[in-house]
């Protein structure tokens, strides 16, 4: 009862909370296996911490230039083991997602390469990377070509298609694991490794690169260990536990990691410069939390999948689904039910609270953009959020939660503005 009026007096009607309970009770033995998984990955993490050593003299600040900044290779090193990678960078020069994908394409493509996406139009904010979309300084105006291979109709890679699309020029390949903006499945580990080793067998020296963001620590595997050359993502997303303010991560093969090093500094300097500044103990740490912060995350996903499917709303996963990231989206076919669940989940948050998100015209997007994230650190996708452009299918995607009690508050508080702005009824 207590719990019931501490939910009340945060905004969510008796409605809202008795029509959820059955679901939540329904999920425990989901929510188990998830904790398992979580278990195998906290493992994981503190052994590569082990293994290499990490003392608190790791956690001291450098400026400058940060030669010899042992946190900072020692931290490095420790990505390299938890991602049973050769070499990684994990950086606060990196500054997002994007800018680490940005910096691991133009590092590792020349003039006359060519770049293949086997998953159609990748993520909006590297159409201009590619120039897709055009923009001064893209892969395109450096003579860098790009070819897509659409996705089936059922959302699985088009293995013809791919082989034919592969040539001579081809000389490296993205896949991003996550949906992004579209309705179609997230990737397993297992299949981005049948499309690696399929894609290999055509052009043994292609270079593979998988866009993990978001995907970190759902599974207990990560794309180096079925073949990936590459994995990127961002500190702001899974493995910066929400304790990163910033940063990205390159993992792979080390000739391709030292590639991307010279683009990222500069040539001949590459990873040995790039002082921490004082933000590695924040990095450890996050890394440290981010299997349980993860496994909160994905509470959260399947716990809104089950609700609005109940609804009858289409959800990405739908509510049975095996997950390989923390997003759900979820098609309200309307503005007015994307805008609705933003604003429930902004209401939900710890920070900002008491602002009312609105869709606008935010860089790198070509349509407008509503973005809801209460959060510690700006843009924090690990953190409860959603975000969605104002497009048909009029689809939100929720991501997030440090804990598995904010995202159900999230969720509970999203539901609530839907009814009351009339976009569903519970009865």
């Amino acid at each position: 009862m207590e719990l019931e009026t501490m939910y009340q007096s945060l905004g969510i009607s008796p409605q809202v909370l008795e029509f959820a309970k059955d679901t939540e009770d329904s999920l425990k033995h989901r929510f188990e296996l998830i904790d398992s998984r979580a278990e195998y990955n906290q493992l994981k993490v503190i052994k590569a911490m082990q293994d290499n050593k990490v003392s608190d003299i790791h956690f001291a600040a450098t400026t400058g230039y940060g030669y010899n900044d042992l946190g900072r290779d020692t931290l490095e090193a420790v990505y390299a083991s938890v991602f049973r990678a050769e070499s990684a960078l994990a950086r606060p020069q990196l500054i997002s997602g994007t800018h680490a994908l940005h910096v691991a394409l133009s590092g590792n493509l020349r003039p006359g390469d060519e770049l293949l996406s086997p998953n159609g139009k990748p993520y909006d904010t590297l159409e201009e990377v590619i120039g897709i979309r055009e923009s001064p300084g893209s892969l395109k105006e450096y003579g860098v070509t790009y070819r897509q291979v659409d996705l089936l109709p059922d959302g699985t890679f088009d293995f013809e298609g791919i082989r034919k699309a592969i040539s001579e020029k081809t000389k490296l390949m993205t896949i991003q694991r996550s949906k992004g903006y579209a309705t179609r499945p997230t990737f397993s580990v297992e299949q981005i490794g049948e499309l690696i080793g399929f894609a290999k067998k055509i052009k043994p020296d292609l270079i593979c690169m998988v866009d993990n963001c978001y995907g970190e620590f759902v599974e207990t595997m990560e794309p180096v260990e079925v073949g990936a050359d590459m994995v990127v993502g961002s500190l702001i997303k899974n493995p910066g536990g929400g304790l990163a303010p910033i940063g990205g991560y390159i993992a792979g093969r080390k000739d391709c990691v030292d590639r991307a090093s010279f683009r990222l500094s500069a040539p001949g300097l590459g990873r040995e410069v790039g002082a921490s500044l004082g933000l590695n103990q924040s990095l450890y740490q996050g890394l440290f939390l981010s299997p349980s912060v993860v496994a909160g995350a994905l509470k959260g996903a399947i716990f809104a999948a089950n609700l609005y499917e109940k609804l009858g709303f289409s959800v990405v996963p739908d509510s049975r689904e095996e997950r390989h990231d923390i997003i759900q989206s979820i098609t309200f076919g309307t503005p007015e039910g994307v805008i609705a669940f933003c604003q429930g989940i902004q209401a939900a948050a710890p920070v900002d609270s008491f602002v009312t998100p609105e869709p606008w015209a935010m860089p790198g997007y070509d349509s407008p953009v509503i973005m809801a994230a209460g959060a510690f650190v700006q843009g924090s996708s690990i953190e409860l959020s959603a975000d969605a452009p104002i497009k048909p299918p009029y689809a939100v995607y929720f991501q997030g939660g440090l804990t598995w009690h904010h995202a159900k508050l999230g969720i509970l508080m999203s539901l609530q503005k839907l009814c009351d702005a009339g976009v569903c009824s519970l009865a």
